[in-house]
């Protein structure tokens, strides 16, 4: 699932506005680490109902950045969460790993 992140989507939505893909990115830096610590004190705490919230909000993320196979594996892990099944956070961090390392460049 090595999927890698990209900017098509905020460029197809910028219409070409340079200011505007700027912002998004400077957006997604600073809220994903804000997020990503959010989820892993939640899960670590076991509140799966405020860590499929935070999912939640992380998938949107996720779409922006064109991850598509992360984005569905993200809406299953949000689900399966809410029914208290947390298995598929390794598989979860990796994908959060995958979009900080991007973000950071």
């Amino acid at each position: 699932m090595k999927e890698q992140p990209n900017i098509n989507y905020i460029k197809q939505l910028s219409g070409g506005d340079v200011e505007f893909e700027e912002k998004m990115l400077s957006i997604l830096q600073k809220e994903l680490p804000v997020e990503v610590e959010t989820y892993l004190n939640t899960l670590k705490i076991n509140n799966l109902q405020q860590t499929a919230e935070i999912v939640h909000k992380i998938k949107h993320k996720i779409s922006i950045l064109g991850l598509e196979k992360s984005y569905q594996f993200t809406v299953q892990y949000e689900k399966e969460l809410l029914e208290g099944n947390k298995s598929k956070h390794e598989d979860f961090l990796k994908i959060l790993n995958t979009m900080s390392d991007f973000l950071t460049k």
